[in-house]
């Protein structure tokens, strides 16, 4: 299956170099390109793109704002958007994972990781660059918890009390960067086991990926740094 990708950067040059390398490979075609958030939005829609590479930083409607509105659209639920930006600073990881991103990447890096950040999101994973360690996350997440940008814990009081015990196990392990296999050699379970806990907890969670659910894990006060 070929992944569509839109491409979001308000730099003509950027996008074409992007348009070039992703066009090259076999599985997947640039299907749009916009120069702002606003038309990323529009452009997500009637796409209907698998993947959106957003850069943060664009006139008029900016990245994180265009994130947010296709994060909130049901009919966007299967968009996955990876945030690009020159400027790996702590702030951008955190309101990117807010604001729905499934991942974040700087712009310098290779182009295989790019490419790789494509496929990770289109198959629903969770995607950070190297700068953007699990410590950091966790650490900024939990400062935000409850604060004007963050819901708190209370708003996930009743989702939490959903979840069985299975499950927030899987899921403290989802926000300490562990991946499936790595998470059933920690419980020995089978990774079939730990994919079914954690599609069930994206669906208590109201969690559009693995990225919301290392969100969710800080900001509800389940996981806490350094834990």
């Amino acid at each position: 299956m070929t992944i569509r990708v839109l491409l979001a950067d308000d730099q003509a040059l950027l996008r074409s170099a992007f348009r070039v390398l992703v066009d090259s490979e076999p599985d997947m075609e640039v299907v749009g390109e916009a120069a702002d958030g606003a038309e990323a939005v529009a452009l997500a829609r009637s796409t209907r793109a698998d993947v959106v590479l957003m850069d943060i930083r664009m006139p008029g409607t900016d990245g994180l704002a265009a994130t947010r509105l296709i994060s909130a659209d049901p009919e966007l639920a299967a968009v996955r958007v990876v945030m690009l930006t020159t400027f790996e600073v702590d702030e951008y990881v955190v309101q990117s994972l807010r604001a729905g991103a499934s991942g974040f990447l700087g712009k310098g890096a290779e182009p295989e990781e790019l490419l790789n950040a494509i496929r990770i999101a289109a198959a629903g994973e969770a995607l950070l660059s190297p700068v953007a360690t699990k410590g950091l996350i966790a650490k900024f997440l939990a400062q935000g918890a409850g604060s004007a940008d963050g819901p708190g814990p209370e708003a996930y009081a009743g989702r939490l009390e959903a979840l069985t015990v299975r499950e927030r196990e899987v899921l403290v392990q989802v926000a300490g960067g562990h991946s499936n296999d790595e998470i059933a050699e920690r419980l020995t379970v089978s990774p079939l086991t730990v994919k079914t806990h954690v599609n069930r907890a994206m669906a208590k969670l109201g969690a559009r990926d693995r990225a919301q659910l290392v969100v969710i894990a800080y900001e509800s006060g389940l996981v806490h740094p350094g834990s």
